[in-house]
């Protein structure tokens, strides 16, 4: 039997679960079609393996690559990673469908990437995107979700209220055509502009949608902090009242006093299974967050009506009066503010030259800079740079980070952001996977190196419905990543996030080699991925 690749004398971690075992993987055609002693075997390609793992290729289940993957699709950042698919549209924002405002909003998106400049998005449906990714190539595989806020935005605007009954007409049939383009479910980021708006019983009728085609529920639940256990028990409404699963996005307690909340929360998500809801989630194992701006933080009302409106608005003292008491109050904020923790909220990159020298410095640090109130300094670079400030919140516990890799429903998703054109990024866009397997596996020993490959593998894929991805097994397509467990780990830091990491010595993607000894070599062999 002859093989374009065979993969020779590694230790199979096949990403069920199961323990390692020793044999060779033979590739041909994108698939895998012998798993055992090819010794006499010829192929194309021979890849010593012995002493090296053979997994599965890494799925990054929380991804937001959709614009980047258009703008830049030879970014390595997560290839070199060993990342083989990534799962976009997450948080309630996708790549399509593009009318109105939402278009509008992603032209704006796609002019602060790196290369974005001038560039248009030629496409509005989901199937358009497809296309546009595929005519150009991938270097991954991208599997999509719809996102409500982006749908949305199509119909309303950022506006707040309920919609009318053809508005919500006009949002199902753009979900709908979102599903028979191939989408693999809805999401939500309730705690983003406009998609907070939304009450629950909106949110059902979407995912109703979702669930006709066979799809999933994908959500950043409308709280993290103090109202954590509504927030949860609020997604299991709308999976119970859709009927379809539901899957938790980045679960975390975020700020100081929500410490170890997880522990009840993630109860409650296993009562919720044993009464048959079908529920898990995801996690980075980072204690800092990330976003491509700062409003966030801010009051709910503050975003309504787009950037524009809120910049205008920020401008006014009585609206910042406003702001300021509801800080003090604790309503609809970010902890940080509530708590004034000013030195956990870092600036790592802004649109403006002037505001350069902040790249990398708190709030707090800033606001000493500039001599004034570390709100009105959050409030005056939301309005210098009209929102586009990529911010890193220090918000979370390690203990709980750990909790949760640890539980049996979580996977691994890296939701890292697009990098701007200068500063500074989240280091798990560069590191997200192997830190999982240096810091949970060989040192925390928090995890058993079968059960963080299962995390990264086979759990996302059956949480997608994908039927020949993510395990090492015959037939089933070659996305493989070959790394050394002795070696591997991240290198990338806040203060220097751009850091390939090591130990990933070989990626092959629908039986490509990607990745060959540690360096990426310009492959562009990902397929877009579509519910079945």
């Amino acid at each position: 039997m002859t093989f374009d690749v065979i993969l020779s004398g590694g230790l199979v971690v096949d990403g069920s679960g199961n323990p390692w075992f020793r044999a060779d993987v033979g590739v041909r055609d994108g698939k895998i079609v012998k798993i055992g002693r090819l010794k006499e075997s010829q192929a194309e390609e021979v890849i010593d393996a012995r002493g090296l793992i053979v997994a599965p290729g890494f799925i990054d289940i929380h991804s937001h690559s959709d614009l980047t993957l258009w703008v830049n699709p030879k970014l390595d950042n997560k290839i070199m990673q060993g990342v083989t698919t990534e799962v976009v549209g997450n948080c309630g924002t996708s790549a399509a469908p593009l009318t109105g405002e939402a278009l509008e909003e992603t032209e704006r998106f796609i002019e602060g990437l790196p290369g974005g400049a001038g560039r248009r998005p030629g496409w509005s449906t989901l199937a358009e995107y497809h296309n546009q990714l595929e005519d150009q190539g991938v270097p991954v595989n991208v599997a999509t979700l719809i996102g409500h806020s982006t749908v949305r935005m199509c119909v309303m605007g950022c506006r707040r209220g309920p919609p009318s009954d053809s508005e919500m007409d006009e949002m199902k049939t753009l979900v709908a055509q979102g599903m028979e383009d191939g989408a693999f479910g809805v999401s939500t980021g309730l705690i983003y502009a406009p998609g907070c708006y939304a009450e629950t019983s909106e949110i059902i009728e979407l995912a109703k949608v979702s669930a006709e085609y066979g799809g999933i529920y994908v959500t950043h639940i409308r709280n993290e902090g103090a109202h954590l256990y509504e927030a949860v028990m609020e997604a299991l409404e709308v999976g119970k009242q859709a009927g379809l699963p539901v899957h938790i996005s980045h679960h975390k307690a975020s700020g100081r006093l929500n410490w170890g909340k997880v522990k009840v929360s993630l109860k409650i998500i296993e009562e919720a299974r044993r009464n048959g809801v079908d529920v898990t989630c995801d996690v980075y194992p980072y204690t800092a967050g990330c976003s491509w701006c700062l409003s966030p933080v801010l009051p709910r009302w503050v975003s309504e009506g787009g950037v524009e409106a809120m910049v205008e608005r920020l401008k006014e003292p009585e609206v910042r009066e406003r702001i300021r008491r509801q800080v003090r109050e604790g309503v609809e904020v970010s902890p940080l503010l509530e708590l004034g923790e000013w030195g956990s909220i870092i600036v790592a990159a802004v649109k403006t030259e002037q505001n350069r020298r902040f790249e990398g410095k708190s709030i707090a640090e800033i606001a000493e800079m500039r001599g004034v109130d570390p709100l009105d300094c959050i409030l005056d670079l939301i309005v210098e740079e009209e929102d586009e400030i990529t911010g890193l919140f220090f918000t979370m516990n390690e203990e709980d980070v750990r909790h949760v890799i640890k539980h049996p429903i979580s996977m691994i998703g890296s939701d890292s952001v697009p990098q701007r054109k200068s500063g500074l990024i989240h280091p798990r866009s560069y590191g997200t996977f192997p830190r999982v397997i240096r810091r949970y596996v060989n040192e925390a020993k928090t995890l058993t190196l079968e059960e963080a490959v299962r995390k990264m593998t086979s759990a996302p894929t059956q949480r997608l419905g994908l039927r020949d991805r993510g395990l090492i097994r015959e037939g089933f397509w070659a996305d493989i990543t070959v790394f050394n467990p002795r070696t591997i780990r991240d290198e990338a830091t806040y203060e220097d996030p751009y850091r390939h990491p090591v130990g990933i010595e070989y990626v092959l993607v629908n039986g490509v080699v990607t990745v060959e000894k540690g360096r990426y070599n310009g492959a562009l062999a990902g397929k877009v991925l579509k519910r079945v």
